[in-house]
């Protein structure tokens, strides 16, 4: 959708900005330029739309080079959304995020349907916020309308400014998992500016790691995490890049142990003979149907007088559809101060598939890093560990 070849930026007093870039984005993936200020990520951003031009170079937009269309109708074309949003103050949430379709020729009333669709597709309630006024709204309310004034004319390509980064943190965390929400539904082709990494990595499907005006390393966010192309992509990165690589390493089912099973209806003599047996302390306690009621220790079950499982059983808080990523997994453990988490198969009717523990965890980081580096799956990764330490 987005093709750069052999772009170079260069500004009058001699600096250049960009020197010989060449990459593309494919259609409805959504790439992360990162680096540190004055980069070029930002200037690599703004020629596709022609804010900037460039000095050399060809940039095309669905194989099109864009010098041969107006700016104007280009710039009509690609949603467009910054930090600082610039929304209009003298007009309301509705009619600001109407504007393209206003200056397209929509039909006011078409113009302000397809504004208030695009408020609720954002989270904010057309009804209660589109007559309000910019000044009415808080800061993560804003970012919302501005994502939304650039979707309201359906534009194939978004262009992303650091659209969260003048809010707090919470609320910066919020807006990004509703942004990859609304991704996952109207896939955009996406070029998202951050000098924030654990952002890039969040968001990107791949990211391109800046240096001075040249692109230093582009991938998937596991290999520029797992495998820094260059000692300054490493540095960049950040040592702790193993716990950023937790964010964006999905739980699979091959990462989870398998442990005793008992049924909600079970008696609880039986049931305790049974896990004494196997030298259980505890067992995760499931209905009929396979989904996860809570879990028992061997003790309770074995203390007073007779009654079925479900008597005994306590309720599981720390559980995770499968496909979390390990981020939420750890943070899950800590959050309960749990020794393992319950993991779900959320697309079958919450079916229980088995718990894990925090050694689990571990390996399935370490496996994720080993496969990336030899272009293999996890599933075929066999990790070399260490007994009697």
């Amino acid at each position: 959708m987005i093709r750069f070849e052999h772009v170079t930026k260069r500004y009058a007093d001699g600096t250049t900005a960009v020197d010989d870039l060449s990459f593309h984005v494919a259609e409805g993936e959504l790439v992360t330029l990162v680096g540190p200020s004055g980069c070029g990520k930002t200037t690599t951003m703004k020629m596709v739309n022609r804010l900037i031009e460039p000095t050399s170079g060809r940039i095309l937009l669905d194989g099109e080079d864009i010098t041969a269309v107006d700016p104007v109708r280009l710039r009509r074309r690609i949603g467009y959304v910054i930090q600082q949003v610039g929304l209009f103050p003298h007009r309301t949430v509705l009619d600001n995020t109407a504007t393209v379709c206003h200056l397209l020729g929509w039909p006011r009333k078409k113009a302000r349907a397809r504004a208030a669709e695009l408020l609720d597709l954002v989270g904010l309630d057309p009804a209660v916020h589109g007559g309000r006024y910019p000044e009415q709204l808080s800061g993560g309310q804003r970012q919302r309308v501005g994502v939304a004034r650039a979707l309201a004319a359906d534009p194939p390509v978004l262009l992303m400014d650091e659209p969260f980064g003048a809010v707090d943190p919470v609320v910066r965390e919020r807006l990004q998992n509703e942004f990859l929400r609304l991704q996952s539904q109207v896939r955009k082709t996406v070029l998202f500016v951050t000098h924030d990494i654990e952002e890039a990595v969040r968001l990107g499907d791949r990211i391109a790691v800046y240096g001075e005006g040249r692109i230093a390393q582009f991938d998937a966010p596991t290999v520029v995490l797992g495998a820094p192309a260059t000692p300054y992509v490493a540095d960049f990165v950040g040592a702790d890049r193993a716990l950023k690589r937790l964010s964006v390493t999905p739980i699979e089912p091959g990462d989870l142990e398998a442990p005793p099973v008992v049924r909600l209806e079970d008696r609880a003599a039986p049931a305790a003979a049974r896990l004494a047996a196997e030298g259980a302390r505890w067992a995760v306690v499931l209905d009929d149907a396979g989904r996860l009621h809570g879990w028992v220790s061997a003790e309770s079950l074995t203390a007073g007088a007779d009654g079925t499982v479900g008597d005994r059983s306590r309720r599981m808080d720390a559980w995770l559809p499968v496909g979390a990523s390990l981020k939420q997994a750890f943070s899950s453990m800590l959050q309960h101060d749990a020794g393992w988490i319950a993991v779900l198969d959320s697309e079958h009717g919450d079916r229980f598939l088995g718990v894990l523990t925090p050694a689990r965890l571990h390996e399935a980081l370490r496996r994720s890093i080993d496969a990336d580096a030899r272009g293999a799956s996890r599933a075929e990764v066999e990790l070399e560990t260490v007994s009697g330490v």
